[in-house]
């Protein structure tokens, strides 16, 4: 076998166009390469394309595996440039490169399904060519491509929002101890990637526990083999509200989540199906997590896609948008600072893949001081006496305040409320 090899110096397909994915009713066309170090007698020279899906996974002791086809196209590409032989065959000389063109069409919008690899599962697609000798085996070289159907998420019914409300009631050894809520709600359910889902949510917790409201995206991957079915869950982005304590409530207005860069929901599939949800959930330590799921449809991006996302129009407003305020006066500084996380660890509310809860500390700035001249005394006239704890200050406006020392100052911003 290694000796054949060494009779080809290449043997290739290459397609002529640079697509990163095919679409149904499009034109595959390319070119096969051969390129020989010895003289070769090819009988001749075949493609196959072939595209299908495979499910294959342990079930107990139990192996599941099906098949199913979407492409076959078979054709033998024709060797007239060479001269021929009395048996038809085509002897193939070094030191030139031969291309043996082909073309075919692939099969109409709906009779495809999108390309797709996953744990226990895939459907791919690719051009076989095989190249004939006259007793001796046949040599073969493959090329895979990708497809995806179009799936457009600017339907009306992909367009309407879409919530839900659930409540449970936790107990403790048995003994009622209150209930956590949470209501949410989602402006349309058909996304593409890179496009926020803003969520506009409400959570209670009337039980004695610090609860967690979060929220992720997720992706169910269904595999059918054998009339068995098999699923997988997998977690591809999240985020995650403040911590809420017991007898409070929490509300989410427009908390967006980014769509990642996924494929498309594949739902015409008969062996594998994959779709995406949006899970809201409020982490309840010491018992099971309250979970609202709501379906969402990821589209092929650029297909009809907006400019900007709907979402992120409605729930939230970009800072470029935001008009920059004047600087304030010490007049205009709030001591009623509302800290909006505490400063040491809360609690080990481990999730799967997350970290513990560490709140941050506040990332508050005190403005800077408006600009202001000092005011001298003549040195002729006897000097001003000012006191240690407050001094007048005249400021280019022509106003004079009354600042505080850096004692009195700092007391005050020891009594700050932590909420």
């Amino acid at each position: 076998m290694v000796a054949m090899l060494r009779r080809l110096k290449s043997f290739q397909i290459v397609f002529d166009d640079s697509k990163s994915f095919y679409c149904g009713g499009d034109r595959l066309s390319g070119r096969v390469q051969v390129e020989v170090n010895e003289v070769t007698r090819v009988s001749a020279l075949r493609i196959l394309a072939l595209g299908s899906a495979k499910v294959e996974y342990a079930k107990g002791k139990q192996r599941c595996r099906q098949e199913a086809e979407y492409l076959r196209h078979e054709a033998v590409l024709s060797l007239r440039d060479q001269p021929t032989d009395t048996d038809g065959s085509v002897l193939l000389r070094p030191n030139n490169k031969y291309d043996y063109c082909f073309e075919f069409d692939l099969p109409q919008q709906g009779k495809l399904v999108s390309s797709y690899k996953g744990k226990f599962g895939y459907v791919h697609y690719y051009v076989k060519a095989k190249l004939e000798r006259p007793q001796q085996p046949t040599l073969e070289c493959k090329k895979h491509f990708e497809v995806e159907e179009p799936l457009d998420v600017n339907t009306p019914d992909l367009l309407c929002p879409t919530g839900g409300m659930r409540e449970k009631k936790v107990t403790c050894m048995f003994i009622p101890d209150g209930q956590v809520s949470l209501n949410a709600k989602i402006d349309r359910r058909g996304f593409c990637e890179g496009e926020d889902i803003c969520i506009n949510a409400k959570f209670e917790n009337t039980c004695s526990r610090i609860v967690v409201p979060k929220a992720a995206i997720i992706a169910k991957h269904t595999y059918q083999a054998n009339g068995r079915t098999k699923v997988f869950r997998q977690k591809l982005s999240s985020v995650r509200g403040n911590h809420i304590i017991s007898g409070m409530c929490d509300a989410w207005q427009g908390k967006s989540i980014r769509v990642p860069k996924i494929k498309p929901s594949k739902l015409d599939c008969d062996l594998i199906r994959m779709e995406y949800a949006l899970m809201i959930y409020i982490h309840i330590p010491g018992s099971e997590k309250l979970i609202l799921e709501l379906p969402l449809v990821i589209g092929t991006a650029g297909l009809g896609s907006r400019s900007s996302s709907v979402s992120s129009q409605d729930g939230s407003l970009s800072w470029l948008s935001l008009g920059v305020p004047e600087l304030p006066s010490y007049r205009d500084v709030t001591r009623d600072v509302h800290m909006e996380q505490p400063l040491t660890p809360l609690l080990d509310d481990f999730d799967g893949d997350d970290s513990p809860i560490f709140m941050n500390p506040p990332s508050f700035c005190y403005p800077p001081p408006p600009v202001y001249t000092e005011v001298r005394a003549p040195t002729d006239s006897p000097p001003n006496i000012v006191s240690h704890s407050k001094a007048s200050v005249l400021f280019s406006n022509g106003s004079s305040r009354l600042l505080q020392t850096d004692e009195e100052f700092n007391i005050n911003a020891h009594m700050l409320p932590v909420c």
